[in-house]
């Protein structure tokens, strides 16, 4: 064989392993992404979930007949705790955030606690958290929309296929979550 037909066969090898390469490590990247904004949501919700102790002492003082509300936000803040996949963990913050509005919508019906500072503290803190979920869950759905065009588009696609990289479902909200509440005076 000619030394020209050697070299020709070798980078053009040379090229295909560097497009496999590039294209293997962008999608690894990718998925890295997720995983990492799919942390921060984790973080959030971990920081709103260490906030429920104090705010649930604090609320047991002034609210002696409401044990009901008060043991769902702590059974909802441990399912949350206790979730493994992001879907259980979705499914387990839904619920939490449900138990803390039945507890502030409670509240409303003690003066004393709405005026006590470290209650309107926790609140406050409470609802920054909520905010930076949003925020994380924003930044994770925009991570998974990348990932799914590197793995969907071509010719990321094919490499995909190969070394078995799969599209990802984006937060979604609880169905629950698109009903219009119900306000009652």
């Amino acid at each position: 064989m000619d030394n020209k037909i050697v070299v020709a066969i070798g980078a053009a090898v040379l090229v295909a392993i560097f497009i496999i390469g590039g294209s293997y490590n962008s999608l690894n990247s990718a998925k890295i992404e997720v995983e990492a904004q799919y942390g921060q949501v984790e973080n959030q919700i971990q920081r709103r979930a260490d906030l429920i102790p104090n705010l649930v002492s604090t609320v047991k003082g002034y609210m002696q007949y409401e044990e009901k509300v008060l043991t769902e936000v702590t059974e909802a803040r441990t399912k949350v705790l206790n979730a493994g996949t992001p879907d259980a963990k979705n499914a387990a913050d839904g619920e939490l955030t449900a138990a803390l509005g039945r507890l502030i919508a409670i509240s409303e019906n003690y003066p004393e606690l709405k005026s006590d500072t470290h209650f309107t503290e926790l609140m406050r803190e409470i609802a920054g958290s909520e905010n930076r979920i949003a925020v994380a869950r924003k930044d994770y759905n925009s991570a998974i929309r990348d990932y799914n065009l590197a793995v969907q588009n071509f010719p990321g696609n094919i490499f995909a296929k190969f070394f078995g990289f799969q599209p990802m479902n984006q937060f979604a909200a609880e169905e629950s979550a698109h009903e219009v509440p119900q306000v009652n005076f």
